[in-house]
């Protein structure tokens, strides 16, 4: 029988469930054990029951399958079911470090905070795609740079794979909205407009597989890109002028092809030899922290679909709107 916990960790799956038996393992091996976990399995056609079953004798777990409605539906069905005074979000392809949820206690014991994110970063057992994909996704000089990383409080914007808000003000904000992409930032949003306070807890970190080939990553910023506009018109304080970086990136990278004479002067290579040398860095970057120029050299592909992907998508929001 369910009782009463301070943590309730909620997780929509969709066709994951080989993913999700990784994550359940990695939350079995937690040092801190004080949390309930709800799987939402939101219409896949291989079921998750049967990892379920696998973990019912070892968890205060509870498993509901719904029909199909996306991940911020089955978010808010998950948080309906949940005991705790926190819901934490994970993404069914994370892991989680065994002192994850000891590092949440330490710092929440510590600061007065309403809502938290957490890094991601990529595992030693990653493929070597994945690696470079986590790379562009969370390196400073890609767009990780950019992606909310202050640590102050109330400025922080947590991510639904690694976010833990009280429950109450979860609540009181409506929980997620209905935008299929962009709806964890879109809580953000209204939990800092309604004045709670968030942070990093930067040790708080998973391990984040993400899309496994270029097409589907392509397409994952793509969409994140299409939010971002739409998230600046319903946000109106929201918009940054890096949001614009992706899109600069990409038109930029047009004029370095095409052959520009102004006066003499050749705009087309200069803005080649200041991408060459960007790459370069993002190659040494990569390869320095993977010990792999495989990943490096493929960091910069990654980066570059990542780049044009949400590029592409903040231009047609744009232009759809």
């Amino acid at each position: 029988m369910s009782k009463k916990t301070k943590y309730s960790i909620i997780i929509p799956v969709f066709n994951r469930k080989d993913e999700l038996k990784e994550l359940l393992e990695s939350l079995y091996n937690q040092s801190y054990r004080d949390f309930e976990i709800i799987i939402v399995d939101d219409g896949s056609i291989e079921q998750s029951k049967k990892i379920y079953d696998l973990y019912k004798l070892k968890f205060q777990i509870q498993y509901y399958f719904i029909e199909n409605s996306g991940p911020a539906k089955a978010r808010n069905f998950g948080v309906t079911k949940s005991l705790g005074d926190w819901v934490i979000f994970f993404d069914s392809d994370c892991t989680v470090p065994k002192n994850y949820f000891f590092e949440v206690e330490k710092f929440l014991n510590e600061n007065k905070i309403d809502f938290y994110g957490g890094p991601d970063m990529a595992d030693d057992k990653f493929t070597l795609l994945q690696k470079s994909i986590s790379f562009s996704m969370t390196s400073f000089i890609t767009t990780g740079g950019i992606r909310g990383g202050d640590r102050s409080v109330d400025k922080f914007l947590p991510r639904s794979y690694n976010m833990g808000v009280k429950k109450k003000y979860f609540e009181e904000v409506g929980g997620f909205s209905d935008m299929r992409y962009g709806e964890d930032l879109d809580l953000s949003y209204k939990l800092i407009y309604a004045k709670k306070k968030s942070a990093l807890i930067i040790n708080a970190k998973v391990f984040h597989k993400r899309r496994t080939n270029l097409i589907d990553f392509f397409f994952q910023i793509f969409n994140s890109g299409k939010a971002r506009y739409l998230l600046n018109q319903k946000h109106k304080n929201s918009k940054k002028i890096f949001h614009l970086f992706p899109t600069i990136f990409l038109i930029l990278i047009m004029f370095s092809i095409i052959p520009i004479n102004m006066n003499g002067f050749k705009i087309n290579e200069l803005l080649g030899l200041i991408y060459l040398l960007y790459f370069a860095i993002i190659f040494l970057s990569s390869t320095f922290l993977f010990k792999s120029p495989i990943v490096g050299f493929m960091s910069i592909i990654t980066t570059i679909v990542q780049f044009t992907g949400y590029g592409i998508g903040y231009v047609v929001s744009y232009i759809k709107s």
